[in-house]
C-alpha cells in the first residue's frame, strides 16, 4: 500500500482552515494535514523545530500557503523556502483571496508552483481544494530526496533574513 502524502496547510483564519480541512475529507483525500497559523510556524514545521520539532521525518508533498498573515506573511516564506537548498524543491501552492496583481506577479517571480484564487462561494471553493489536493498530494511525483552537501549541512536559522 502507498503511503499518503502529508499535506502543510498554512493559514490563519480558523473558519478557512476548517473549510480547507472539510473540503479535503468531503472529497476524500485522506492525507494528513498539518496546521501552522502563520508564516513562522510554517518554517518551524518545515524545519522540524519549535512545537514541530517533534514531527514524522520528510517534507509534505505540497504546502498550501495563504500570503495575507500575522508575523509572517505568505511571500516572505515562500522566499525563504526557495532560497533554502534543502527545502526548494517541496511544492508550493498559493491559496489565498488575494487577486492583487503585484502579489501574483511576485509569487511565481519567488518560484510558486500555482497560484489560486480562494472562490467565495463553498462548492467551488470544496472543488478547488479537491483538485489542488489530489494533483498535488495524489498525482504529483517529487524528485527523490538529494544527497546532503556540506553547505546544507548548517540549518540557518528560519526566522533570521538570509
Amino acid at each position: 500500500m502507498i503511503a499518503l502524502k502529508r499535506i502543510l496547510l498554512v493559514e490563519d483564519k480558523a473558519k478557512d482552515v476548517e473549510l480547507t480541512l472539510g473540503a479535503l475529507e468531503e472529497n476524500r483525500l485522506a492525507n494528513e494535514v498539518a496546521v501552522a497559523r502563520d508564516g513562522v510556524e510554517a518554517l518551524d514545521y518545515l524545519h522540524a523545530c519549535g512545537k514541530f520539532a517533534e514531527r514524522r521525518d520528510g517534507d509534505p508533498a505540497v504546502v498550501l500557503l495563504d500570503i495575507k498573515m500575522p508575523r509572517m506573511g505568505g511571500l516572505e516564506v515562500l522566499r525563504r523556502v526557495k532560497a533554502d537548498p534543502r527545502l526548494k524543491r517541496v511544492p508550493i501552492v498559493i491559496l489565498t483571496s488575494s487577486r492583487e496583481e503585484p502579489d501574483l506577479t511576485e509569487a511565481y517571480e519567488l518560484g510558486v508552483n500555482a497560484y489560486v484564487v480562494k472562490p467565495v462561494e463553498f462548492q467551488q471553493f470544496t472543488n478547488v481544494v479537491r483538485q489542488v489536493g489530489a494533483f498535488w498530494a495524489i498525482l504529483n511525483e517529487l524528485p527523490p530526496p538529494g544527497r546532503r552537501t556540506e553547505s546544507q549541512d548548517e540549518v540557518p536559522n528560519p526566522h533570521i533574513a538570509p
